[in-house]
C-alpha cells in the first residue's frame, strides 16, 4: 500500500488524498505505524487517524495526504443516510483485509460519502463464494500472488502440517456449520461469545473441557521444547477464556518439563549434555504472554469461566508486546491468542502455529500464514493441529492456494504433511553420502571408529573435502541442508534414525570451519567499499572476528614446512590460506592502496581452484606471499610512520610519483600535519552527517595538501584531495572513533 500510493504521487500529478481503511483497531494502528515508519506520512497520529465518526468527517473535508480510519467510523443511526463529504475525484480509498467488511451498509455509507473516489482493495484471502462478492465490489483482480508462487520464489517458506489431535476430541465433521460460521469471525463480540456457549454448548464443552486442555498443554510444552529450529510460536484458542486457561496449564507443565530436563544432566552422556543444556537455557529464558482484546466486565466474565485476566491485562497495557514478539532476539517466544495477531501480523521468526480453534476459509488461511515468513535458517513453518482442521484446510487451499479458485493440481498444495520432511531428509543424506563416497570418505567407518582412529579418519575426510573451493562449498551446502531438515523434523521420534549421520556430517563441517575462522573476502576485489560497508556501520564500526586474526609475523616457516610434508597437504594449504585472507582483510581495510596484494592473492586462489597449479606449488606460493605481507606490515617502521599516517602517505604517493628524498619527507610531514589537524579540530561527533562539518574537513584537507611539493601539479593535487577526503569519510567517525582505534 505504501509503494502503491508513493508511486501514484511520483508518476501522476495531482493533489491526491489516500484514505486507508481497515476494520480492526490493532490493524489501523499497525498500518499507520508502517506508513509513518518509512516517512510516507509525517503528520502526527492525532491529526490523520480518525478517532470517531465526526472526526473522520472533519478529516475528509480537510487537506491531508493520508487519512487512516476504521470502516466502523462510517456508521450512522438506523434509517439515516450518510452525508456526502466530498465530490473530489482525487481521493483514493485503499482497503486492507477487504474480505471481511466491505460488502454491507458501512461500505455503502463510505461510497455515499465519497461518490467520486476510486477504490482499490488488498487482501490475502478474498471472499470466495464463487468469487462474486469481492469482484462485485472492487472489480476483477489486478494482481494475484498465491501461496505456491511465493514458495517457488522463496518469498515465503513452505508450510507443513502435523496432526496431534488428543484422544478426548470431537471429530471435525460433527462441528455444527452455524458454530463454524460464528467462530470464523476473527474477533468475537461479547454477544457472539455468549451465543457460542449457549447454542453450541456440546461442541464448545468438548473443545474447552479441562482434561482435554491439560493434555494439549502438556503436548505443546514437549513439542515446543523439542523443536530443532527454535522459532517463535503462537497458540490459537477458541476464545479469551480458553486462551488464558491454556496459558496457565502450559506454564504449569513448562516448569515440570524443565525440572525433568535438569534431572537428566546427572546421567546423560557428554554427547547429550550440550543439547540438554541448550534446551534448559531456552526454557529458563523463554517468556510467554496472553494477547486478547479488551472488553467491558472482562474480569468478572472470565473469572466465571475459570480464567484470571488481570495479570495478563496489566502486561498488555504496560508493555509493548507487539514489538517484543517481532524482535527475534527478545525472550518473548510464545503467545496465546484467540483473534488478535492472526491477521496482518508479520513475525518472520515465528515458525510454529498450535491450532486449538476450529477454523475455516480465509480466517484459517490468514492464521497459518503467520508461520510462512522467511527467516535465517528457517526451513519451513509448521501447523500443529489439535482440533482437526485438515479437511477445512484442504478446502481453503483449493481456493486460495492458486488464487484462481480453480483448485490445485496434484502435488501443488502449499501445505504438506510433515511426514514428507522425512523423505526430503533421506534424499539430502543420500546426496551427502554420495558426495563423500566419490572422495573415498568412508562415513560408516568414521561412525564406528573410536579414539585416535576416529580422529585420524575425520582428519582424512577433511583433507579429501578441502581439495578446492568448489568441493568445500558443495559439502557445506549438502551438510547444511541435512542439518536444517533434521531440525525441522524434531521433536518427531522419527528423527532418531538420522541423529548419528547428522552429527557425523556436522562434525566434519565443524573441522573444516575451524580452518576458516573468518569470512571469505574475495568480494573485496570487485569493490573495496563492499568490505567497508560490511565492516563499518553508519553510527560506528565493526571489524568482524579480529580477535582470531593470525599474526603472520609469528609463523614458524620451518615448522610449517615439516607439517606440510607429513601428508595432509590440502588441509595445511587451507589453514595458511585462511590466515592470509584474514590478515589481508584487515590490511586492506586500513590501507586500500594494498589492493594489489589482494588481487595477487585472488589470482593464486583461482589458479589453484582451476587445477592449474598443484597443492605443493600452491603451498610454496603462499609461504612466499606470507613473507611479502610481513614485509608490507613492517613498512611503517621503515617509513617512520604510524599505520594511519602510512595510509595517507600511500594515497598521496601511489601510483609511484618520482620524488626526491627531501620531497618524500615533505609528503610525510604533510600527512602527519593533516592527520593531527583533523583529529584535533575537525573530526567531531557525527561530522559525516552534518554538511557544515563535512565542508570544514574538506577545506582542511585542501589547505594542508596545498603544502605538497611541486611534483604535484594542479590536476594531480585535485585528485589527491578527492582521494584523501573519501578515505577520511570512510575511516573516521568522530570523537576518536575510527577503524584504527578499533584495531588498536
Amino acid at each position: 500500500m505504501v509503494f502503491f500510493s508513493q508511486k501514484i504521487l511520483r508518476k501522476l500529478p495531482g493533489n491526491w488524498t489516500f484514505l486507508i481503511v481497515t476494520d480492526r483497531e490493532d490493524l489501523d494502528d499497525q498500518i499507520y505505524k508502517n506508513f509513518a515508519g518509512v516517512g510516507a506520512t509525517t503528520e502526527p497520529e492525532t491529526q490523520v487517524r480518525a478517532q470517531r465518526g465526526e472526526h473522520l468527517k472533519q478529516l475528509l473535508q480537510e487537506d491531508h495526504r493520508y487519512v487512516f480510519t476504521l470502516i466502523q467510523k462510517f456508521r450512522t443511526d438506523r434509517g439515516k443516510a450518510y452525508p456526502k463529504l466530498s465530490d473530489r475525484s482525487d481521493i483514493i480509498v485503499i482497503t486492507d483485509e477487504a474480505h471481511r467488511s466491505q460488502y454491507d451498509q458501512l461500505a455503502l455509507n463510505m461510497r455515499n460519502a465519497l461518490p467520486n473516489a476510486a477504490f482499490i482493495a488488498f487482501t490475502g484471502t478474498p471472499s470466495m463464494a464463487g468469487e462474486e462478492r469481492t469482484k462485485e465490489v472492487f472489480g476483477d483482480y489486478i494482481s494475484v500472488y498465491n501461496f505456491k508462487q511465493s514458495v517457488d520464489d522463496h518469498a515465503t517458506v513452505p508450510l507443513f502440517y502435523e496432526n496431534r489431535i488428543p484422544e478426548l476430541q470431537l471429530v471435525n465433521e460433527e462441528l455444527n456449520e452455524d458454530m463454524a460460521r460464528v467462530i470464523e469471525e476473527a474477533d468475537l463480540t461479547e454477544e457472539q461469545e455468549e451465543k457460542l456457549e449457549r447454542e453450541f454448548a456440546r461442541e464448545y464443552h468438548l473443545i474447552t473441557r479441562d482434561d482435554r486442555l491439560e493434555k494439549v498443554a502438556e503436548d505443546i510444552v514437549r513439542h515446543f521444547a523439542g523443536r530443532g529450529f527454535q522459532g517463535k510460536a503462537m497458540v490459537i484458542s477458541i476464545d479469551k477464556a480458553a486462551a488464558v486457561r491454556m496459558f496457565d496449564k502450559v506454564h504449569k507443565y513448562w516448569h515440570k518439563h524443565q525440572r525433568e530436563l535438569e534431572s537428566k544432566l546427572s546421567t546423560c552422556t557428554e554427547q547429550e549434555r550440550g543439547d540438554l543444556e541448550s534446551g534448559i537455557a531456552i526454557m529458563r529464558k523463554t517468556d510467554m504472554v496472553v494477547v486478547v482484546s479488551q472488553s467491558q466486565n472482562e474480569v468478572e466474565d472470565l473469572a466465571e469461566k475459570g480464567a484470571n485476566i488481570v495479570p495478563h491485562r496489566k502486561r498488555m497495557l504496560k508493555e509493548d508486546l507487539d514489538t517484543k514478539f517481532k524482535d527475534a532476539n527478545d525472550p518473548l517466544r510464545l503467545v496465546f491468542v484467540c483473534a488478535m495477531w492472526i491477521t496482518g501480523f508479520d513475525v518472520p521468526s515465528c515458525s510454529t502455529i498450535y491450532l486449538d480453534k476450529p477454523m475455516r476459509n480465509h480466517t484459517l488461511m490468514q492464521t497459518i500464514a503467520r508461520a510462512n515468513r522467511v527467516f535465517q535458517n528457517k526451513v519451513n513453518g509448521l501447523i500443529v493441529d489439535y482440533v482437526g482442521v485438515f479437511r477445512n484446510l484442504q478446502k481453503a487451499l483449493a481456493i486460495y492456494g492458486t488464487g484462481s479458485g480453480g483448485g490445485l493440481k496434484p502435488g501443488e498444495t502449499p501445505v504438506r504433511d510433515k511426514q514428507e520432511l522425512v523423505g526430503l531428509l533421506r534424499s539430502a543424506i543420500g546426496a551427502a553420502e554420495e558426495f563423500c563416497s566419490e572422495r573415498w570418505v568412508d562415513l560408516p567407518a568414521i561412525r564406528d571408529a573410536a579414539g585416535f582412529t576416529r580422529v585420524k579418519l575425520l582428519d582424512d575426510a577433511v583433507e579429501a573435502i578441502v581439495e578446492n573451493d568448489e568441493s568445500k562449498e558443495q559439502y557445506r551446502s549438502l551438510t547444511n541442508n541435512v542439518t536444517r531438515l533434521y531440525k525441522a523434523i524434531l521433536p518427531d521420534p522419527l528423527a532418531n534414525e538420522f541423529g548419528q549421520i547428522n552429527l557425523l556430517l556436522s562434525a566434519i563441517q565443524d573441522k573444516i570451519q575451524a580452518l576458516a575462522p573468518v569470512p571469505d573476502i574475495s568480494d573485496v576485489l570487485a569493490k573495496v567499499e563492499d568490505l567497508l560497508d560490511e565492516s563499518i556501520a553508519s553510527e560506528g564500526y565493526v571489524i568482524h572476528e579480529t580477535d582470531r586474526v593470525v599474526d603472520l609475523s609469528k609463523i614458524d616457516f620451518d615448522s610449517l614446512q615439516k607439517q606440510f610434508a607429513k601428508g595432509r597437504k590440502h588441509t595445511e594449504v587451507e589453514r595458511l590460506r585462511n590466515a592470509l585472507a584474514a590478515k589481508l582483510a584487515e590490511m586492506v581495510l586500513m590501507n586500500r592502496t594494498r589492493m594489489d596484494y589482494l588481487e595477487h592473492f585472488q589470482e593464486m586462489i583461482d589458479e589453484y581452484n582451476s587445477g592449474a597449479v598443484n597443492v605443493e606449488v600452491m603451498f610454496e606460493r603462499l609461504v612466499k606471499f606470507t613473507k611479502e605481507l610481513n614485509a608490507e606490515e613492517q613498512r611503517t617502521i621503515a617509513e617512520e610512520l604510524t599505520e594511519e599516517e602510512l595510509a595517507l602517505f600511500d594515497l598521496l604517493t601511489k601510483p609511484e610519483i618520482e620524488l626526491a628524498r627531501k620531497e618524500r619527507n615533505q609528503v610525510k610531514k604533510v600527512a602527519r600535519e593533516l592527520l593531527g589537524t583533523l583529529k584535533r579540530e575537525k573530526l567531531v561527533l557525527d561530522w559525516r552527517s552534518k554538511q557544515q562539518s563535512r565542508a570544514a574537513v574538506r577545506l582542511a584537507i585542501e589547505e594542508t595538501l596545498d603544502l605538497l611539493p611541486r611534483a604535484f601539479p594542479k590536476q594531480l593535487y585535485a585528485e589527491k584531495c578527492d582521494l584523501v577526503y573519501q578515505h577520511v569519510f570512510d575511516s573516521y567517525f568522530g570523537s576518536e572513533r575510527s577503524i584504527y582505534s578499533h584495531a588498536a
